[in-house]
């Protein structure tokens, strides 16, 4: 981490956020461990988090809608709302500039909303797929985004045409989480068999050709992100790990494990790519030393299982 943040939520700006199964969201001070302040979920377990690119935000997600807390405030409690969704929202992000925010989830859509609009938020575009939807994410030109359901399919809904290609990595293995590198360069993909899928993105717009096949995990993968750098890959399953993987030869850098952790349902890196923050069904989440293996820090509060978190590190 490049910054120290301050001990106030408002100020800090180095914001690891965390939630979880507790019904609570969890801003922490990232170096010291401290929880600066907990907000109110109470409508369900927090499925996922982003925090805006303005640093000012963070989205949860979790049954039937999308939250939005104030990280520069003390208010405890949401301040736009977005309603209108059946069902669990599994994922949740931000055009590069804040725009505007895109979503998927077990209705079978990807959603695209204006959190501009006041507190009338509209889903402005929807994108229908077969199958619930557990992956979504924005490829870096700002052009694609790609949506991974659970029949197995990656849908690569071009939003410039509305046209859409598909990409079947194993048949009828749920695609888990998918992940672009920041320069947009590479693509991965977990699924509940514990295969990580990486293709390499050329042409305009992105076209995948297959790179490599992982067998990342015995169990349930559950989340794959690249590091800032590019240089790394993690991948988080339900066997109670945390994989870091090198993206120049695919080797396994490092396996990050815990007596006490179980389940590791989300993970972040650092923006210097030094180290790497995991959130685990043992309630705790923790801060790794990715060059050394160790552990550094753990972050104690939350009562369940910590299934989402979000970092970012404005400190440059």
């Amino acid at each position: 981490m490049s910054g120290e943040g301050s001990s106030s939520g408002g100020g800090s700006q180095v914001a690891l956020v965390t939630g979880g199964y507790d019904h609570t969201i969890k801003l922490w001070q990232a170096h010291s461990g401290v929880c600066l302040r907990t907000m109110q979920h109470p409508d369900s377990q927090v499925n996922a988090l982003e925090i805006t690119p303005s640093g000012q935000m963070v989205a949860a997600c979790g049954f039937q809608h999308i939250r939005m807390y104030d990280l520069q405030s003390a208010n405890p409690d949401p301040v736009m709302n977005f309603e209108g969704v059946t069902k669990n929202v599994s994922r949740v992000g931000f055009h590069q500039d804040g725009k505007w925010m895109y979503t998927g989830g077990e209705d079978c859509t990807a959603r695209i909303w204006d959190p501009r609009s006041g507190r009338q938020l509209q889903c402005q575009r929807i994108f229908q797929v077969p199958a619930p939807v557990n992956a979504v994410i924005l490829h870096p030109d700002q052009t694609q985004i790609m949506v991974g359901d659970q029949s197995g399919i990656i849908h690569m809904w071009d939003l410039r045409t509305d046209k859409n290609d598909q990409l079947i990595p194993e048949a009828e293995a749920s695609i888990q989480d998918i992940a672009i590198d920041p320069l947009g360069k590479l693509m991965a993909a977990v699924n509940n068999k514990g295969n990580c899928y990486v293709w390499t993105l050329d042409g305009q717009p992105p076209r995948p050709v297959p790179r490599r096949h992982l067998a990342a995990h015995d169990k349930y993968g559950l989340r794959c992100k690249f590091s800032l750098d590019s240089n790394m890959l993690v991948t988080t399953s339900g066997d109670c790990s945390a994989k870091v993987w090198r993206t120049s030869d695919w080797t396994l850098m490092r396996e990050l494990r815990h007596d006490t952790q179980r389940w590791v349902w989300d993970a972040a890196f650092s923006i210097d790519s030094r180290y790497l923050f995991t959130g685990s069904s043992d309630g705790y989440a923790r801060l790794w030393d990715v060059e050394k293996g160790t552990l550094e820090r753990e972050y104690c509060g939350h009562q369940k299982s910590i299934t989402a978190l979000a970092f970012k590190d404005q400190a440059v």
